[in-house]
């Protein structure tokens, strides 16, 4: 049997769920909250495998609760279900230990199969929050200096290395006009207000080691 408690601030929904929840035979609904912080003492108590939980609920939300509860209870699948999936809820849901993310237009089977799948140790997360979750990585992979030319690195890695620019005029063979052209888009794709801030930019983030012949 997998222990599954049901945490929603709407009676209907709750009641919704597990009405439907009780007809599955390996399923034991051991309990249900309307809130964040009646869901921490229910999982304490009653130890479900599985939590269904909402997230925008009063005296305690669902992301303060799923990140109490896991500190209790590291093993406990907690499944977020709920209306939203803005950046708002879904990043700091997640960040918090939610193991599936689900969205209340699932159906009642959907529910079931998540269920079943977490305590398999497979997450379900619903393809429009996956998306958002995917062009988030995107965004953290990618650096300003990416954008930036191949003359323009060149240019970077020598500002990284404290030339000013007849040096680098020198270095690369290039005219000072078209240097501080350069200079110029430099600073600008990477937002710093001088070279200096765009030396300290190379540094922290490699530049000048992994770019550098």
């Amino acid at each position: 049997m997998i222990k599954v408690a049901v945490v929603d601030d709407h009676e209907m929904v709750r009641k919704g769920i597990i009405s439907y929840l009780v007809t599955e035979p390996e399923i034991d609904v051991v309990g249900e909250a309307k809130s964040g912080n009646e869901a921490i003492k229910l999982v304490l108590e009653k130890r479900p495998e599985v939590v269904l939980m909402d997230l925008l609920m009063e005296d305690g939300n669902g992301i303060e609760a799923t990140r109490e509860i896991l500190q209790h209870e590291p093993n406990c699948k907690i499944i977020i279900i709920t209306s939203f999936y803005d950046d708002e809820q879904v990043f700091p849901a997640i960040e918090a230990g939610a193991f599936s993310y689900m969205l209340k237009t699932a159906t009642a089977d959907e529910v079931v199969r998540a269920i079943r799948k977490a305590v398999a140790g497979e997450p379900i997360i619903e393809p429009k929050v996956a998306n958002r979750m995917m062009n988030r990585l995107r965004k953290q992979e990618k650096k300003p200096h990416h954008d930036l030319t191949e003359r323009e690195l060149e240019v970077l890695m020598c500002i990284g290395e404290g030339m000013n620019n007849q040096e680098i005029s020198a270095e690369l063979f290039i005219g000072i006009k078209t240097v501080k052209t350069h200079v110029s888009n430099i600073l600008s794709k990477l937002d710093v207000a001088d070279r200096t801030q765009a030396a300290v930019y190379a540094n922290r983030n490699g530049v000048i080691k992994t770019n550098k012949h």
